[in-house]
């Protein structure tokens, strides 16, 4: 019995040992596993910058602080899904709109156009003859003619010479009219009346100084010749243009080709007399293409007896849409939703009703009416989708390898401090990659501090007027250092998302600038875009005009920006100053 109970005792002993020996590890172990499954499934944030959400410990991308666990994972979601904290959305002021079909007055498709002058109307006063002008009674440009008006008074030693053939041939009228007839006609080819070649036969005296007569009436827009010039015969000395009726041309982009029709009513508006509105037709849709601006030119004819409109005023037309009754329901989304790359438009949709979980898709517009666009594709009523904030949530996506603006298919994006954007193409591209709805807000101080950028660029642009390369040279380095003393503290979220990759790229195309003129005006028009792109985001409190030379960069055409409207062209210096054409006023 004793025995049993030693073998008992024995067997008890030994599952308590193993108990301790190999349990208690197993515990350790299970233990271990789950503390490593946590930690793989950890994200961390930015208490700073909470819509920073990445999988592994490190620095904030944004302001280098050390990233902290989040509260909550992303458990759960699809692939193309992420989700933000609490805090970061209220942080980040992001709001979401719920996507409906409602009823939408055809306020009509909005175009910018110009006043330029009709050139059916227009009309070049030349000269017949060669000689010396004596006196030019034209005194400026503006100045209105009438037909018959004395133009000039032209010394012509071929004229004086037929006259004296004319006074010579009177005399064989009887015996020669042939030859006669000839000389009269050979004097009416340069334009001389009947009565002034009568003249010359009544009065047998030869008339030094000859009368150049308007053929035309209408307002000199250009004065050719100056009093005294030498002119030869058929070269042009007045541009006189007829602005009873003008032209209104606007730009129309090729996605809206198909929306206008010759003979269509539009209303026009301008500046200059802001509670009028004119009415007038389409007269006429240019069938090229413009390969740089991707735009049509789409003309009205003006009625302008009152001389309202003068050439080279801006003014905006409003047309109604073809095909769109007066009031149509129609699926739409505020114009501060939509982030557009130039080729593709993509939206951020709350993917939960209750939690802040979010997706981009990708939609199709179709026209801008209002603060809001109508949308063809890509989205449902009932969608929700962020309307305020967009960059920042666009930020997250991509930090978190998710598909966003700048990265279609997703995957990991830089966590440096120039990537926290994403950056995933190349600067040269990087100016079609931002929301041009509406102008950031800004604070006064970072303006004034882009002004001096701006300042120092009008500089730079002056010495290639001047053809100084040395001074390029120089006024690049000052440059430089204006754009480092710009504070990007000052911005918030979504300027800052903005500006960094604007910074970048500004930097860059000013330490691009070389010694030689040719380059550096190549480097002036990288710039020149760049700089456009961010005064036309951040603004600089002043009026900017933006010029165009189509012939610049070997016919490619380029930008560049102004204080003045007067176009001086930076891009051939003293060789061609006058090139070139307002393209846009930035306000």
């Amino acid at each position: 019995m004793k025995k049993y109970i030693i073998y008992i005792g024995l067997v008890v002993v030994g599952l308590v040992l193993g108990w301790f020996l190999f349990g208690n590890s197993s515990n350790e172990k299970t233990e271990h596993n789950h503390s490593e499954m946590a930690k793989t499934n950890q994200i961390w944030t930015c208490s700073m910058h909470p819509q920073i959400m990445l999988p592994e410990a490190g620095d904030c991308p944004i302001c280098g602080m050390d990233l902290i666990p989040a509260e909550t994972t992303a458990m759960g979601l699809s692939a193309d899904q992420f989700k933000l904290t609490d805090n970061a959305i209220a942080l980040a002021n992001i709001q979401t709109s719920v996507v409906g079909e409602s009823v939408m007055e055809n306020s009509g498709i909005k175009l910018s156009g110009k006043i330029v002058e009709n050139e059916e109307a227009n009309a070049v006063q030349v000269s017949y003859f060669s000689g010396r002008i004596e006196k030019l009674n034209v005194n400026f440009t503006g100045e209105k003619i009438r037909k018959g008006q004395l133009l000039a008074t032209v010394y012509s030693p071929e004229l004086y010479a037929a006259q004296q053939e004319l006074i010579t041939a009177i005399s064989l009228k009887e015996s020669q009219p042939a030859l006669y007839k000839a000389v009269r006609n050979k004097l009416k080819l340069w334009k001389l009346s009947d009565s002034q070649i009568n003249q010359i036969e009544t009065s047998r005296k030869v008339q030094e100084n000859v009368p150049i007569y308007a053929t035309v009436s209408g307002t000199v827009s250009k004065k050719l010749v100056e009093q005294g010039d030498y002119i030869k015969q058929g070269q042009p000395l007045l541009k006189i243009s007829n602005l009873n009726t003008v032209w209104a041309n606007f730009d129309v982009y090729e996605n809206q080709i198909d929306l206008f029709k010759k003979g269509q009513n539009i209303s026009i508006t301008t500046n200059a007399y802001p509670k009028k509105k004119f009415k007038a037709k389409v007269d006429f849709i240019d069938p090229i293409l413009d390969a740089n601006t991707r735009t049509v030119k789409l003309r009205a004819v003006l009625n302008n007896t009152n001389n309202t409109f003068k050439p080279g005023m801006f003014v905006k037309g409003v047309l109604k849409r073809r095909g769109l009754s007066s009031m149509k329901m129609l699926l739409k989304i505020p114009a501060s939703a939509v982030l557009w790359t130039g080729v593709r438009s993509v939206v951020y949709v709350k993917s939960t009703a209750n939690e802040p979980v979010f997706e981009m898709k990708e939609i199709v517009l179709g026209t801008k009416l209002g603060g809001y666009y109508e949308v063809i594709e890509g989205l449902n009523s009932g969608d929700e989708i962020v309307t305020n904030g967009t960059f920042t949530v666009d930020a997250a996506a991509q930090l978190q390898g998710k598909k966003s603006m700048m990265n279609k298919e997703g995957g990991k994006t830089m966590t440096g401090h120039e990537g926290h954007l994403g950056m995933m193409e190349p600067m040269s591209s990087m100016d079609t990659h931002f929301n041009m709805n509406e102008r950031m807000k800004v604070s006064k101080e970072f303006q004034n501090q882009l002004k001096k950028v701006f300042d120092r660029y009008i500089t730079l642009k002056n010495s290639l007027i001047e053809d100084n390369s040395e001074e390029v040279v120089k006024d690049a380095k000052k440059l430089l250092s204006d754009l480092s003393k710009v504070d990007m503290k000052l911005l918030n979220m979504d300027a800052h998302s903005n500006w960094m990759p604007l910074e970048k790229a500004l930097k860059k195309a000013v330490n691009s600038i070389s010694s030689d003129i040719v380059a550096q005006r190549k480097q002036f028009k990288q710039l020149s875009k760049h700089l456009t792109t961010a005064i036309e985001l951040f603004g600089i409190n002043a009026e900017i005009y933006q010029q165009f030379c189509p012939m610049a960069d070997n016919n490619k055409g380029a930008h560049w920006l102004s204080k003045k409207e007067k176009v001086i062209n930076p891009y051939f210096g003293q060789s061609m100053l006058k090139c070139g054409e307002v393209k846009q006023v930035i306000k």
